[in-house]
């Protein structure tokens, strides 16, 4: 895994803790590079597996064609009870193999299986879509 850093007051997340938390969290904010030099930021669906995390996005959004510009990326996941989090500083790829069955698997994280199936069937049949995934090179972690 990645290195772990504690920079805020409070307790870090150790290993375990990190991989079970990003195994719960609901939602992230993914945070790319406008070519304005701005920061998109937008909350998004993920999966953590194999200590990467995917997402999915149509090939056209913002997100998509920042990350074909810069690959540097941020990724806020945090609760608020415990206040608990962790910022993930890395790389971006993006992935146009197999795209329904990553987007199927990312949707069971926050739906029952059947319904995520017929739910990414329905949501990436049209159009191009993509997944990016994130290798993290750099977590800061926070517990209060």
């Amino acid at each position: 895994m990645s290195r772990i850093l504690a920079i805020w007051g409070g307790r870090y997340l150790e290993r375990e803790e990190i991989e079970s938390f990003l195994q719960e969290a609901k939602i992230a904010r993914f945070c790319c590079h406008n070519d304005d030099g701005t920061i998109h930021a937008t909350p998004v669906w993920f999966k953590y597996e194999n200590e990467k995390i995917m997402i999915v996005t149509p090939d056209i959004s913002r997100k998509a064609r920042n990350v074909k510009r810069n690959k540097n990326i941020t990724i806020l996941v945090d609760m608020v009870k415990p206040a608990r989090g962790a910022m993930i500083y890395g790389t971006a790829e993006l992935d146009d193999s197999d795209v329904l069955l990553k987007a199927i698997s990312i949707c069971e994280k926050y739906l029952p299986k059947e319904r995520a199936k017929s739910y990414a069937e329905e949501t990436f049949r049209s159009g191009v879509n993509l997944i990016i995934t994130v290798k993290p090179e750099r977590i800061v972690t926070f517990h209060y």
